[in-house]
């Protein structure tokens, strides 16, 4: 095998696990979702909004992918021993790491709950999107959404509005 055809061979969109289309729909489909809470947050936060909210999407997304197909792999003869919790640990983990980071304590305030709790609810949504529970990932985007606008004045009119 020459390397031009080794090289075709690597990049091939042959999915073990997820064939290539459901790949390209679940990817759209949690950069959409995410774009749709990243979008509210966007007009009415001040740190993470549309383009963080998509990545993370995306990125779990993409994680969930990976451990599809690394779960379907199987050694010469040895049996793969994965553990699909962990992929949640790990995405859990690095999304916290980055929502910690748009949570701003100045002068006894809090800001940037509601856009953590956002950052955070992406990563699952791409988690469901990457895993292929679409609907799921739909009703959950979908319900933050609401949640975020429908409450944002209730929040506002009691005083505490922590974008």
């Amino acid at each position: 095998m020459d390397f031009t055809t080794a090289l075709a061979q690597e990049f091939a969109p042959e999915f073990t696990a997820t064939p290539f289309a459901i790949v390209v729909v679940r990817m759209l489909l949690a950069v959409a979702l995410g774009g749709v809470i990243g979008l509210e947050r966007e007009a009415n936060g001040p740190t993470a909004g549309l383009r963080t909210h998509i990545l993370i999407s995306l990125a779990s997304c993409l994680f969930a992918l990976i451990s599809l197909e690394l779960m379907t792999l199987t050694g010469q003869g040895a049996e793969t021993k994965s553990d699909p919790l962990r992929l949640i640990e790990a995405v859990t983990a690095g999304v916290a790491f980055l929502v910690a980071g748009s949570i701003i304590s100045s002068g006894g305030k809090v800001q940037g709950l509601t856009t953590g709790a956002g950052m955070w609810l992406a990563g699952a949504v791409g988690l469901s999107c990457g895993a292929g529970q679409l609907s799921l990932a739909v009703l959950a985007a979908g319900i933050s959404v609401v949640v975020l606008w429908l409450i944002r004045p209730l929040s506002r009119r009691i005083g505490g509005d922590q974008t």
